[in-house]
C-alpha cells in the first residue's frame, strides 16, 4: 500500500516522498528522499504572521490609550486564570497528539487531539464566564477604556479560538492514517501553541502593564 511518511523534524510542515508513493521507476528514483514543503504548513505560518500583526496593532492602541486621564485599571476576574490553565492543558494535549501522529500512533494521536479540543472549548466557555463576572462588577463594554479593551482583546482572541475549533472538528472527523491526516494534526497543534502564546501576551498586558511601566520602557520615567 502506497503511503507518504511525515518527516520527524518540525518546521513548516514537510513531507518525505518515498519511492513507493512516487510510483517507482525513473520518476520514483528522481523523487526518492526529496522533500517538499506542504502548502498547508506555509499557509498556516502566513496566517499566524497576519494575526500577530493584527494583535500587535491592538496592543499598540492599548498602550497609547493608557495615557488618557480617563484610564482606570480593572481587576481581572479569577476566571482568566482558569482560562489560562485550560488553554495550557489544551496546548500540551495537542503537542502530545502531534508527536503521536509523527510516530504514526494514530489512536493515541486522536485521543490527545480530542482532549486538546475539549480544553479549547472549555477555554471559550471560561472566557464567557469572565465576561459575566466583569458585568457583575459593573465593568461594561463602554465607560472605562481599560474594560473596553479587555472585551475587545479577549473577543478577538476568542474568535480565533472558535476558528481553530472549526478546524479541529475537520481534523477530528478525518479517520485516515496517512501523511495528510498526520500533517493536519501537527498543524492543528501548532495553531493551538500559537493561540496560547498570544493569550499569554494578552494576559501579561491586561494584568500587569501600567502607565508607569510604559513610561519606564519608553524612557519617559
Amino acid at each position: 500500500m502506497n503511503r507518504e511518511s511525515l518527516a520527524a523534524e518540525g518546521g513548516a510542515g514537510v513531507f518525505r516522498v518515498s519511492r513507493e508513493s512516487s510510483g517507482g521507476g525513473a520518476d520514483g528514483d528522481a523523487t526518492h528522499g526529496q522533500r517538499r514543503r506542504a502548502p498547508g504548513g506555509i499557509g498556516l505560518w502566513v496566517f499566524m504572521g497576519v494575526v500577530t500583526s493584527l494583535f500587535a496593532l491592538f496592543l499598540t492602541a492599548y498602550v497609547m490609550r493608557m495615557e488618557s486621564p480617563d484610564w482606570h485599571r480593572i481587576a481581572l476576574p479569577w476566571q482568566v486564570w482558569l482560562s489560562t490553565a485550560l488553554l495550557a492543558a489544551a496546548s500540551v494535549a495537542m503537542g502530545v497528539a502531534a508527536r503521536a501522529a509523527r510516530a504514526a500512533r494514530m489512536a493515541d494521536a486522536r485521543r490527545a487531539l480530542r482532549l486538546g479540543g475539549l480544553g479549547a472549548a472549555a477555554f471559550v466557555g471560561s472566557q464567557l464566564w469572565a465576561w459575566a463576572a466583569l458585568q457583575a462588577m459593573h465593568v461594561g463594554v463602554a465607560g472605562n477604556p481599560a474594560g473596553s479593551f479587555f472585551y475587545l482583546l479577549t473577543a478577538m482572541h476568542g474568535l480565533h479560538m472558535i476558528g481553530g475549533l472549526i478546524g479541529f472538528l475537520v481534523v477530528a472527523a478525518d479517520r485516515g492514517s496517512g501523511a495528510r491526516t498526520q500533517l493536519r494534526i501537527v498543524l492543528c497543534a501548532r495553531y493551538w501553541h500559537f493561540l496560547l502564546a498570544v493569550w499569554l501576551v494578552l494576559l501579561a498586558t491586561l494584568g500587569w502593564l501600567t502607565p508607569e511601566i510604559v513610561d519606564f520602557i519608553c524612557g519617559r520615567g
